[in-house]
């Protein structure tokens, strides 16, 4: 018996070299080790031995069981590990810096943008933000756009529903910050928009405007008209000039469009500005008495100025881009430009 035994480890050993799965030697261990395995039928027919031998044999059987599992064992942990070493071998990912893939960079309108959001931040107005999916209540009646405001036609907005429709200004943002913020208010409010429009070489049916406003008391269109003329110096240079010309906005009274000298001919006259020596970039005005007390601020109290600055707009003049499609495009050619 002791010869068998030493002849089955002697094979289990050889077995288990071979062996390249882990259910190849969990097989194996079965065949060995298992209740019904060849080392426990030989364990169980200790019985039929003497007295003497028994004790012997006893030993022998427990100490070749101990030395097949700690091979089994060992082996089982080699395996583990040469599958998890394969494993990561082919999910291998190279996180290394691989100096010829180009670097990405802001979009042209992004970076307009900031410089505008910069600029007001340090003549001390606040960042504010309002959805993108907005009500008839902010987008048209605290503006003072009535029911039959031709604003509100299908043709010129995106309707949801009745009451619910893409933002066609950041004018609401106004609203939504005079309704939280008792004066002295100075806000900015950039976002996306939207309007029912052909896209086309000067339309598009989503932009970008930035809405400013500021209300306290003593405020008058000379506040405006000097804000907007550092604006327009720290955006273009310092030798440009803001002209006022009559408007009519449904939320400000008196209100204006803003022109800016040509920054191409310095406002001689060129095919950029037409000739005219001047180039529009914004509304503004004076809030109106009932937009104010719409929101609780009491008109006689207090007065206030808004303005909607174009990004594309802004970002077309500064950059000589003469269809407002290009930069919706994603052509890489043009971004790679900025």
């Amino acid at each position: 018996m002791e010869q068998k035994i030493i002849e089955l480890v002697k094979n289990t050993k050889a077995k288990v070299n071979d062996i390249g799965s882990a259910k190849e030697l969990n097989d194996l261990k079965v065949e060995v080790l298992g209740k019904s395995g060849e080392l426990t039928l030989i364990l169980r027919g200790l019985k039929d031995l003497s007295a003497d031998e028994r004790p012997v044999m006893g030993k022998i059987v427990n100490d070749a069981r101990v030395e097949l599992e700690a091979v089994i064992g060992e082996k089982f942990a080699q395996l583990e590990q040469k599958e998890l070493n394969e494993k990561l071998l082919k999910e291998k990912i190279d996180i290394s810096i691989d100096k010829k893939t180009p670097l990405g960079k802001l979009h042209p309108l992004n970076i307009i943008k900031r410089r505008a959001i910069d600029f007001f931040i340090s003549m001390g107005f606040i960042v504010t933000e309002s959805p993108e999916i907005e009500t008839t209540y902010y987008n048209f009646d605290m503006l003072n756009i009535p029911p039959d405001h031709p604003a509100r036609e299908t043709q010129d907005t995106f309707f949801i529903t009745d009451k619910i429709l893409l933002t066609t200004q950041t004018s609401a943002g106004q609203i939504r910050t005079m309704e939280k913020i008792k004066p002295p208010i100075k806000m900015i409010s950039p976002g996306r928009v939207f309007r029912s429009d052909e896209a086309d070489a000067t339309h598009t049916p989503c932009f970008h405007q930035m809405e400013g406003l500021v209300v306290d008391k003593g405020i008058t269109m000379c506040d405006l008209k000097g804000i907007l003329s550092s604006f327009a110096k720290h955006f273009f240079d310092a030798n440009t000039t803001i002209r006022f010309r009559p408007s009519h906005f449904p939320f400000t009274e008196p209100s204006v469009e803003v022109d800016v000298s040509c920054v191409h001919c310095g406002g001689k006259g060129c095919n950029v500005c037409k000739g005219t020596g001047w180039i529009e970039i914004l509304g503004a005005g004076m809030v109106n008495r009932r937009v104010l007390a719409g929101c609780g601020i009491d008109p006689d109290v207090y007065t206030g100025f808004a303005f909607g600055v174009g990004l594309d707009r802004i970002t077309a003049i500064i950059h000589g881009i003469n269809d407002a499609r290009v930069p919706f495009e994603g052509d890489i050619r043009f971004l790679k430009q900025f």
